[in-house]
């Protein structure tokens, strides 16, 4: 049983698969950071300083602390109930950012793959005997 969990385990399409998930998950870290990090301080800054990882709307104040709340930490460590909006906005953008790296992905593998199915496959050459044989054809066919 461990010898065949080996050989499925080093199969390259599993091995291809468990790379492509580690470089996917830290796709992911990359996207998130330049979400929060990068692309959200400014938009927050132009639309009249929002930030947006403190967007959120209280449904009920927290029993360790009455609201209002200065960020979405302190709500949350007041036990207050939250709908957290900005997080949820932040979520959206990696997903389209990622969606459309993957599309971008798929894309170019389907052009690679219409290219090799395009080119035509150039056929060997004939072997020595074949050659042969044609010629003793064609000398047939010019005597006959």
């Amino acid at each position: 049983m461990l010898k065949e969990f080996k050989e499925f385990a080093m199969r390259g399409s599993v091995v291809d698969m468990a790379v492509g998930i580690v470089i996917g998950a830290a796709f992911g870290t990359i996207v998130k950071s330049f979400v929060d990090d990068v692309l959200m301080p400014p938009i927050g800054l132009l639309l009249g300083n929002v930030d947006f990882s403190n967007l959120f709307i209280t449904l009920k104040e927290g029993s360790k602390a009455a609201g209002p709340y200065v960020s979405l930490a302190s709500a949350k460590a007041a036990g207050a109930v939250t709908l957290n909006l900005g997080v949820f906005i932040n979520t959206i953008i990696s997903f389209i950012i990622i969606a459309f790296a993957v599309f971008l992905v798929i894309k170019g593998m389907n052009t690679l793959r219409r290219k090799q199915e395009e080119a035509p496959a150039t056929e060997p050459p004939p072997s020595r005997e074949v050659q042969l044989l044609e010629e003793i054809r064609n000398a047939l066919v010019k005597r006959g």
